[in-house]
């Protein structure tokens, strides 16, 4: 397994803010910048299956792998030869803030290709996609 890029984020937005624009996919392009459109067939739960369209690339179909709401969510997209894998695990601080932490990973016998194509990409728009989905989250509030 290889890390492609890790992001933090600390916000005023409880967790169920956070769950609640994860969970209303049709708004990722909102705050996913290079994300044409996602679909999901039926609830955001554990097991859900649905495509992502990422700007310029073709659709990709995606699986909810783990979901707690108000604590993680793991989706796991697959592409030939290799899985690409975003975590996201949600926290109270002691100060009664959020934090929000996402992985992004890729695994399998074409990671390393895989790595070529999307690796800087992904690793480069990962921190500013969380401080936006932060801002929707806390204007949400």
């Amino acid at each position: 397994m290889m890390t492609l890029g890790t992001a933090h984020i600390t916000s005023t937005a409880k967790p169920d803010a956070f769950f609640a624009r994860w969970a209303d996919m049709a708004t990722w392009p909102e705050w996913n910048s290079d994300t044409e459109w996602v679909r999901i067939d039926g609830p955001f739960v554990r097991g859900a299956k649905g495509v992502l369209k990422p700007k310029g690339a073709p659709q990709v179909p995606f699986v909810v792998t783990e979901l707690v709401p108000g604590e993680k969510f793991t989706d796991v997209s697959k592409l030939v030869g290799a899985r690409l894998t975003f975590r996201h695990v949600v926290t109270r601080t002691a100060e009664g803030s959020t934090r929000v932490d996402v992985t992004a990973t890729l695994r399998g016998p074409l990671a390393r290709i895989w790595n070529l194509a999307l690796g800087k990409g992904i690793a480069a728009g990962l921190q500013g996609d969380l401080d936006r989905l932060r801002d929707a989250a806390e204007s949400a509030a």
